[in-house]
């Protein structure tokens, strides 16, 4: 559509791109219109008189799916032939199948970094709203032609990490995992956390522990490696339950020294300088003074991370890097894209923090010391034990099949709850809110791709356009048109909530369809089989995009 009006209008003179047009907001002003605002200063004309101006010019050929064209105000708007309109889009949607919205490949890399743990505890419930983020821009960002690798950084040490080393070593008495093994080391840093309370010298053991991994000391580093692979091994059936993968896995204990090479470059180059201390620092500028490289020349959190953009580079010379990683490390970011640009890294310049907000219980803030973090596995666990009773009260099924449907039903409410709101807003979980088949939730939009699902399962006939018989088909396929512009917008601001939004509205706007326009038995049956495949089609790729399954039924 917006194609046709760009062509039009240059017939008359007028050179315009797809992006100025607008969709108004009631549809009878039209399908697309063109805001003259934009011609004033060329022009040097009222936007009103542009816009009458160019009504009278322009002349629309014949067999155009433009039909009429209006001057209202400062606007141009535009209507289009409806059924032309619509065959097109359903033949296009059809013949596409999942790869409509899908742009031509770019030859462009995308890294995208998530979920980035500490391997001293399980996953919790922040970390699931990081993998959703992570994934589903991952996924946007592929339909939008870019090829994106799938990054992890497992943050393997530190006096936190040595924390459940020691615990361990003192009272683990060498048992091996009696749980998912992430969980049992998990514990240990709990008991430590405990026991610390009581006996404030274990936080002397725990720095000279530290002081021994540094020092490769052989029996810590065997208790270390142990417990992280314990770690690392749980969090995999995580990432697997959850529906993520990575292409590779970076670790801190790996990297840690080797930003220091880096700085000292900048130091020779004046860059960065030394303190009254010894410090090597670097003047930010309104950021202020960041301390580098220590007076004993050991490294900080931010030196490793400019060594670690550095080879990710290397690695795969991308042209965008994205750390998905709570606003706690909005600073953080700052300074190190920062400091980047100050080494002239040219790579900096493709460097995003996609900075997301913290989430709430009813009761408060989850801090894992006080015992109210929510564990990512054990709230899958309760969110599917919930599904699983409204499986059972509605069918009949085997064990595998419930549990199969139940946990389809349970990622679906988890994702979409953790997506539905902008990635910087903070928001209070509700588990028995995120599973309504009702309302604004991913279970009522499984629901209605399965409801699609049916209705194309039961006709005898195939999908099959031929005309509009009412408004509000006219209406679902111009929802299905935009499907383009959400996804090209969601790429560019890193926004998988407006998908997520526009998704719903969608299943709104198919339900208000089949209430109210008969398919199955009417005179339109071929017509509205091509509409009801049509919104299957554009349902599920959303849903896809998501990081939902359609599951068989509901």
């Amino acid at each position: 559509m917006k194609s046709e009006v760009v062509k039009l209008l240059k017939k008359v003179g007028v050179k315009v791109t797809e992006n100025n047009l607008e969709t108004p907001p009631d549809s009878k002003l039209g399908d697309l219109s063109l805001p003259c605002f934009l011609l004033s200063k060329s022009i040097k004309k009222n936007p009103s008189v542009i816009s009458k101006e160019l009504e009278q010019k322009i002349s629309i050929p014949k067999g155009s799916i433009i039909k009429e064209v209006k001057s209202a105000g400062p606007y141009l708007n535009f209507f289009f032939d409806e059924n032309k309109t619509a065959e097109i889009t359903l033949k296009n949607i059809m013949g596409s199948k999942n790869r409509y919205g899908d742009k031509k490949k770019l030859g462009r890399t995308v890294v995208i970094e998530f979920p980035a743990p500490n391997t001293n505890k399980p996953l919790h419930l922040g970390h699931l709203r990081n993998m959703a983020l992570g994934e589903s821009v991952s996924r946007i960002l592929e339909t939008q032609g870019y090829d994106v690798v799938r990054v992890n950084l497992n943050n393997d040490r530190g006096v936190h990490i040595c924390q459940s080393v020691l615990a361990y070593k003192k009272w683990g008495k060498g048992r091996k995992p009696t749980k998912k093994s992430d969980h049992f080391v998990g514990d240990f840093y709990v008991m430590f956390s405990k026991k610390v309370r009581d006996n404030p010298k274990l936080k002397e053991e725990v720095q000279d522990m530290l002081r021994k991994w540094e020092a490769r000391d052989p029996e810590t580093m065997r208790l270390w490696k142990k417990m992280r692979e314990w770690a690392i091994e749980g969090f995999s059936k995580t990432y697997e339950r959850f529906g993520i993968r990575h292409e590779k896995t970076y670790h801190e204990s790996e990297i840690y020294e080797k930003g220091r090479e880096i700085v000292l470059k900048g130091l020779e180059k004046g860059i960065f300088q030394k303190d009254k201390s010894g410090n090597v620092v670097v003047d930010l500028g309104k950021l202020g003074k960041k301390v580098l490289l220590r007076e004993d020349g050991t490294s900080v959190y931010v030196t490793q991370d400019l060594y670690l953009a550095k080879l990710r580079y290397d690695d795969y010379k991308y042209d965008k890097s994205i750390y998905v990683v709570a606003n706690e490390q909005d600073y953080h970011f700052k300074v190190l894209f920062t400091v980047l640009r100050m080494l002239g890294f040219k790579f900096a310049e493709g460097c995003h923090h996609l900075s997301y907000g913290m989430i709430y219980l009813p009761e408060g803030r989850m801090k894992s010391r006080e015992g109210t973090i929510v564990d990512a596995d054990e709230l899958m666990d309760k969110l599917t034990a919930m599904a699983k009773k409204e499986v059972e009260s509605r069918h009949k099924l085997s064990k595998s099949k419930v549990v199969e449907l139940s946990e389809k039903i349970n990622l679906a409410a988890l994702k979409y709850f953790l997506l539905k709101y902008s990635a910087h807003k903070n928001f209070t979980f509700n588990p028995k809110e995120s599973l309504s088949f009702d309302g604004e939730t991913g279970p009522y939009l499984q629901y209605s791709a399965v409801r699609a699902k049916r209705i194309l399962e039961k006709s005898e006939k195939s999908p099959k356009f031929s005309r509009i018989e009412k408004g509000m088909e006219y209406q679902l396929i111009k929802k299905f048109m935009y499907l383009e512009d959400v996804l090209s917008k969601a790429a560019e601001n890193l926004t998988p909530h407006s998908l997520a939004n526009y998704a719903m509205e969608l299943a709104q706007m198919f339900s208000e369809f089949y209430t109210k326009c008969q398919v199955i038995g009417s005179g339109y049956e071929a017509s509205r089989l091509a509409i009801v495949k049509s919104y299957y089609i554009v349902i599920s790729k959303c849903l896809y995009l998501l990081g939902i399954d359609v599951p068989e039924m509901m």
